[in-house]
């Protein structure tokens, strides 16, 4: 496993960042073994969301025997300031810890959202207590969609985060407005000394409508978009993103079945060219956020 720093944090995350969505609605077994998997793999630095159904609760039973060994992150998706106060601290419980290393404002995905959480009484305002409370090390932001990294880089000038989570991969960089607002967010993410995260890495398409209709049947996945799931498209879809230096790290896909083939791939990497090659094979392959399920 590869570690890169985590910006003006200086921790040394694993390039691959556990995405505990992948618990939303496991079991605790189910829970136990994929968060085994990913330790055993080299992961120190675990994603979770107040938001990823029972997510935080099955990370919860690990961490008095794991916690100074992680960088845990979890996020609040409140945009009110006493809302996002309260989940803060839910999140602590649930997680059984008494700080996080990172709090994450949760799917700031445009401007109108971002006014709302960074605003008078917004859930920054609850961020930022929690850090001057000692009960979070650093503030980040998070978000989906075509206008996340437009937003983020605004995000930036409206307050120091440490780390920015954001969409990427090799279908969403073709697009030359989300290529312009990236590069620009990456230029100021290097500039403030921040950590560039991010999602989507084996994102395939959404999942196809018709064909569900069809055939009687829904996604055969717990990720909201239809993931790759073939060895060398993933090794593909990671190398391509992993490839690119300004990047800590990705988060891993939301569900416990891909964890192992996403391991292997950061293992055997290959070239961005050769990346390329294999995944413009896919003539499917589209943007996820096409069609957002919320």
């Amino acid at each position: 496993m590869e570690y890169r720093r985590l910006g003006r944090l200086e921790h040394r995350s694993s390039v691959l960042i556990y995405g505990a969505a992948a618990l939303s609605e496991v079991d605790q077994d189910t829970a136990d073994r994929s968060i085994q998997e990913a330790l055993d793999g080299g992961i120190n630095h675990l994603d979770v969301a107040a938001s990823y159904g029972d997510a935080e609760l099955r990370l919860g039973p690990w961490m008095p025997q794991v916690r100074d060994q992680v960088f845990l992150a979890s996020k609040t998706g409140e945009r009110g300031r006493d809302a996002a106060w309260a989940q803060i601290n839910a999140s602590l419980e649930r997680l059984q810890t008494d700080h996080l290393d990172l709090l994450q404002l949760h799917g700031v995905g445009d401007l109108e959202d971002l006014d709302r959480a960074t605003g008078p009484g917004g859930a920054l305002e609850a961020a930022i207590r929690a850090q001057e409370e000692g009960l979070v090390a650093a503030v980040g932001i998070t978000g989906h969609g075509p206008q996340a990294p437009a937003t983020h880089l605004a995000a930036l000038g409206r307050f120091p985060f440490a780390t920015v989570l954001t969409p990427l991969n090799h279908v969403l960089l073709q697009d030359e407005a989300f290529r312009r607002d990236y590069e620009q967010l990456a230029q100021e993410v290097r500039r403030q000394d921040a950590g560039l995260l991010t999602i989507k890495a084996v994102a395939r398409r959404n999942w196809p409508e018709a064909a569900s209709a069809e055939s009687g049947s829904g996604p055969t996945y717990t990720t909201w978009y239809e993931p790759y799931d073939d060895q060398e498209r993933i090794r593909a879809a990671v190398s391509w993103v992993l490839a690119h230096p300004e990047i800590t790290g990705l988060a891993t896909a939301g569900d416990v079945r891909l964890l192992g083939m996403i391991l292997r791939a950061e293992r055997e990497r290959m070239s961005l060219d050769d990346a390329a090659t294999v995944l413009q094979t896919d003539p499917d392959a589209a943007s996820p956020f096409v069609r957002m399920p919320w």
